[in-house]
């Protein structure tokens, strides 16, 4: 069996947002705009912070695949792409954690 990875739900969500078919989940969250998946997202997740405060790891790893669903497509909703975040987890992990955080702008 091979490993599916984040490339292949990216893969996923994109073929299904080309779509046209209204049998697909992805295409009608992406339907209803950015700010709909966002709460989608946040709704993932609180359960997946329940699940891990709860220490169940079944349930954990269902919420957590959920919500790396949700921020997929949010962020294709979004006009960001895997690639986009992953180039700035590369940047980020060329300074220790501390000093990245430090040099963030404040909010």
């Amino acid at each position: 069996m091979s490993r599916f990875t984040i490339h292949d739900l990216a893969a996923t969500i994109d073929a299904r947002a080309a779509s046209g078919g209204e049998a697909s989940y992805t295409k009608k969250l992406l339907d209803k705009g950015a700010a709909h998946c966002a709460r989608k997202l946040g709704e993932e997740a609180v359960e997946t912070v329940i699940a891990a405060v709860e220490n169940d790891r079944d349930h954990l790893i269902a919420e957590s695949a959920d919500l790396l669903y949700h921020l997929l497509v949010l962020l294709k909703a979004s006009g960001v792409t895997l690639a986009d975040v992953e180039a700035r987890l590369a940047q980020r992990t060329s300074m220790s954690g501390l000093e990245e955080k430090a040099s963030r702008k404040p909010d």
